[in-house]
């Protein structure tokens, strides 16, 4: 079996409970995996807000979740304050559509090829909105993007926070050695606040500039970019995906 990633050392900043495959799979492929997560996911103490925006629950045609976090975190709530068989759901990709699914909801819109809020809103159930009300299930802050575009095709928008996001990283010299000693030739980044956070940690560090990230969508690559960083983005989500980019761009200097 040839090890394609033999000698390549990977920083992952997904949460370790969100990594466990493709930290396998890098080293099934040979790869050294340095765990540096950059995202912990905290559900809100102080629900009073998420409660006085989804009472009534029967008020909502639609409940659309942006994450999996969004459904670990807001679907026991719902469940709590009833739903009504006549709710629909929507999902910004597969992942959070299973999520949904593993809670018992049999129907979920979703997109079939980018997973994101531009193709989400591009499928034909969601263009004409006039007096629909959408509970959209999100993290504290978060784009405003869907919430936007729903509220210019009619329809009433309340957003369900749940969570929040923060980063359990104090600094970044764990990379920054890494890197000195020729032990980190590339890092995952699968979301724009972990990137946010990375960009944070490392300040003005030619390391982090040297360094290319992998990351599973355009739009954080181009974030990645303006930031005069290197970036590369899978085709698709998921970890066969991110796995193919990473032996793609890495294996030439394996062994």
């Amino acid at each position: 079996m040839t090890l394609s990633l033999a000698g390549v050392h990977i920083a992952v900043t997904r949460p370790p409970e969100q990594a466990t495959k493709l930290t396998a799979a890098i080293i099934g492929a040979g790869g050294a995996v340095i765990s540096f997560p950059l995202l912990d996911i905290k559900g809100l103490e102080d629900l009073t807000a998420f409660n006085a925006a989804v009472t009534p629950l029967s008020q909502f045609d639609w409940a659309v979740f942006i994450s999996t976090n969004a459904v670990q975190h807001g679907m026991p709530l719902l469940q709590q304050a009833g739903i009504s068989p006549s709710l629909k759901f929507a999902a910004i990709g597969p992942t959070t559509a299973a999520s949904l699914q593993s809670y018992g909801v049999a129907e979920v819109l979703t997109p079939s090829e980018r997973f994101d809020s531009e193709a989400l809103l591009a499928l034909p159930e969601l263009q004409y909105m006039q007096g629909q009300r959408v509970l959209i299930v999100r993290g504290v802050g978060g784009r405003e993007l869907l919430a936007d575009t729903l509220k210019q095709r009619g329809a009433e928008v309340v957003f369900g926070e749940c969570y929040r996001r923060v980063n359990p990283q104090s600094s970044a010299q764990r990379l920054q050695q890494a890197y000195a000693q020729g032990q980190l030739h590339g890092i995952v980044v699968t979301s724009t606040e972990a990137l946010r956070f990375l960009l944070a940690l490392a300040g003005d560090g030619d390391w982090l500039k040297a360094t290319p990230l992998f990351v599973n969508h355009a739009r954080i690559a181009e974030q990645a970019r303006a930031s005069g960083l290197t970036a590369f983005s899978a085709d698709q989500s998921g970890d066969v995906a991110m796995l193919s980019l990473l032996k793609t761009h890495l294996s030439p200097i394996a062994g």
